[in-house]
């Protein structure tokens, strides 16, 4: 589909190799190109490359920063404005009072060898993605397990408890910890916090996977 660019990207243009076809977008206030989902080769022109690796910033009359992006096997192109109305006109963050009952000590039980599990997005798809074991712990009276993803030097975690939807945001929220130390991972519920799509419909997060929905309310960490 072609779609006409903001103006914000004024006097730009990359290429974008995927597969036999082209990401294309060309900034004189022309148009845009999106290919058909394809497999990506690895290079990608002007250094722009996906988002895990590095970002452009573009030379426009406001500050803004492009990459690439791919979700599900398909391809696209993030444009973050610093100048933006949503950014000009936000107020700030809210979080419940700290509460040190929310930060607990959980075992780390590892798999042998990690796992893949299946993590759903806001867009429907789901990918699968590796675990490297589950956290076991006692909140509120209750045993429960929780199952992160290997980010490398931390544990990410995906959940979702009963006050999603009324103080927290509906789809879940995030919260990273420490690499396992001494069968250990320390769980600190005042540190979660909302997904980016909490304040863009342009996002595309992760969302809980079932094991990682809790059934009691965690009053800790950022508030919708």
């Amino acid at each position: 589909d072609m779609a006409e660019m903001p103006s914000a990207a004024a006097a730009m243009h990359f290429r974008a190799p995927i597969a036999e076809h082209m990401i294309g977008l060309r900034a004189h206030g022309v148009r845009q190109r999106f290919p058909e989902t394809r497999p990506a080769r690895a290079a990608v022109e002007l250094g722009l490359r996906t988002e895990q690796r590095q970002r452009t910033t573009l030379a426009s009359e406001r500050p803004a920063t492009m990459f690439v992006i791919e979700r599900g096997g398909r391809y696209g192109i993030r444009l973050k404005d610093k100048s933006s109305e949503p950014r000009r006109a936000f107020t700030g963050l809210k979080h419940y009072a700290v509460k040190p009952r929310y930060r607990l000590r959980a075992k780390f039980v590892p798999y042998h060898p990690p796992k893949k599990i299946s993590v759903p997005n806001i867009l429907g798809d789901v990918e699968e993605e590796t675990s490297p074991g589950y956290v076991e712990f006692t909140l509120h009276g209750r045993k429960c397990r929780l199952e992160p993803l290997d980010e490398g030097d931390t544990l990410f975690f995906i959940f979702k408890d009963l006050t999603a939807g009324q103080e927290t945001y509906p789809a879940g929220r995030f919260l990273y910890t420490d690499k396992p130390k001494d069968g250990e991972v320390v769980l600190d519920f005042n540190k979660a916090y909302n997904p980016p799509c909490a304040f863009t419909p342009y996002a595309t997060c992760p969302l809980p996977p079932k094991q990682n929905i809790l059934p009691f309310r965690i009053e800790a960490g950022e508030m919708n």
